[in-house]
């Protein structure tokens, strides 16, 4: 039994011991034991490569506007493991994860006994978080965030009302392939017969995969620029204005904080969502709730602005398509600023072409590392690059000391890579 909170993640954590198992007999069984309580539960499926928790934000905040009781499943965490569970905006109270750990852990050893294998420490959040959704707080609706690929992904234990696929790109190639076409099938696997499907993808040969698949699963699909679209697209210290058009409706007049031409397409995937919930399910959202809920829309880690004199800036930009992102959206916000980027990633990415788009837009960049069993070392980091004006430091609260020393009020440090790393490091600076 469990007596408190980090006693309770610290087998959680540990559970991390076993890795990535693909696969949802795991899921399918413990469920079952616990009386599917998925069942009981409206939710929203939201995948994709980059802007997953960004989406889930946007249609977080517009529902609470709207007055629902929202749930939401996210990964990974930016300030403590209890966010990644949540009641709008609230993480999952400590008492109640003691009591759910407590009732989850004996099937977690039951499973590891017999051919099944022991649950992934994934496994068991998801389980928590819907045995909380189901028998604790009951919110309206739930929305869960992909943890990755999609038709293994044990949040695709659950049949939703809708489906979000946000933009496809390369990342976590060792495990989903790497080749666009399959991680888009990988992906697809969260498409459910009758289940409508929103995208923001772009790339031809994804779209036709989703077509043929939605097609496949008779049922519709709502893609960007083609059955929903963005207008009067415009930039400023504030961040994106812009009009959303659906086949039901049109939207003017929005804004949000979150910058970047990305944050415009993942708002777009939410209002999409929030669009067929509300005309096919009865959900009562007037154009003013949709106005305030995305005005208010924050998501931790994202383009973050932590400090003025100098401007320090964290961003998870953690996969190739992620940086372009974080690039253009340097480009639009600061075209005038000299840029150091401090940097650290995962030992399982391609350096090289991840940072590759941020080059042309930098001064300075540092490579440093951080305490995670995967993360890897400076010096190896440094040694991938091929940008030249380049150094590193092992420690990275270091790295961001010395930085900052240099730098002047007109230069901007940018600190980036891994979603771990930069948790970490915001943490760090706020305190």
């Amino acid at each position: 039994m469990f007596q408190s909170y980090d006693e309770a993640v610290s087998w959680i954590h540990s559970l991390l011991n076993h890795g990535i198992k693909p696969g949802l007999e795991r899921m399918e069984w413990m469920l079952e034991q616990l009386h599917h309580p998925e069942r009981r539960l409206k939710t929203v499926h939201v995948g994709g490569t980059n802007g997953k928790g960004s989406t889930v934000t946007y249609l977080r905040t517009v529902l609470e506007e709207a007055g629902y009781e929202v749930g939401t499943f996210t990964s990974p965490y930016i300030e403590s493991f209890s966010e990644r569970i949540a009641v709008n905006g609230q993480p999952i109270k400590e008492e109640d994860l003691v009591m759910l750990c407590n009732r989850v852990q004996p099937l977690v050893e039951m499973a590891a006994a017999s051919p099944l294998g022991s649950p992934t420490e994934f496994e068991v959040i998801t389980v928590i978080g819907l045995l909380y959704f189901g028998t604790k707080a009951y919110p309206d609706l739930v929305l869960m965030e992909v943890g990755l690929g999609g038709r293994l992904d044990s949040t695709n234990i659950i049949h939703p009302l809708i489906s979000v696929i946000t933009n496809i790109g390369y990342d976590h190639t060792h495990i989903l392939g790497s080749d666009l076409k399959q991680i888009a099938y990988e992906k697809a696997g969260i498409i459910k017969s009758g289940v409508p499907l929103v995208t923001t993808a772009e790339k031809e040969e994804v779209l036709t995969l989703f077509h043929e698949t939605t097609k496949a699963k008779k049922t519709k699909i709502y893609r960007l620029n083609e059955e929903f679209s963005i207008g009067d697209k415009r930039s400023d210290d504030e961040g994106e204005h812009f009009s959303f058009q659906s086949p039901y409706r049109k939207l003017a007049d929005l804004h949000i904080q979150m910058k970047g031409e990305h944050q415009v397409k993942n708002a777009a995937a939410a209002l999409m969502g929030l669009e067929y919930l509300r005309v096919f399910y009865g959900l009562h959202i007037e154009h003013d709730m949709v106005q305030r809920g995305l005005k208010r829309a924050a998501w931790p880690g994202r383009f973050e602005k932590i400090r003025s004199n100098p401007t320090i800036i964290v961003d998870g930009a953690h996969n190739p398509e992620g940086v372009e992102s974080l690039a253009r959206t340097l480009e639009q916000h600061y075209p005038d600023k000299d840029i150091h980027v401090i940097f650290s990633a995962l030992g399982d990415k391609d350096i090289e072409s991840m940072l590759k788009p941020l080059y042309p837009l930098i001064r300075r960049m540092t490579f440093t590392t951080f305490d995670f069993p995967r993360a890897i070392s400076a010096e190896s980091l440094f040694q991938r690059a091929s940008f030249s004006a380049k150094t590193y430091e092992e420690n990275w609260k270091k790295a961001i000391q010395t930085t900052t020393e240099q730098v002047s009020e007109n230069e901007l440090i940018l600190i980036t890579g891994s979603l771990y790393f930069v948790s970490e490091v915001r943490r760090f600076l706020k305190n």
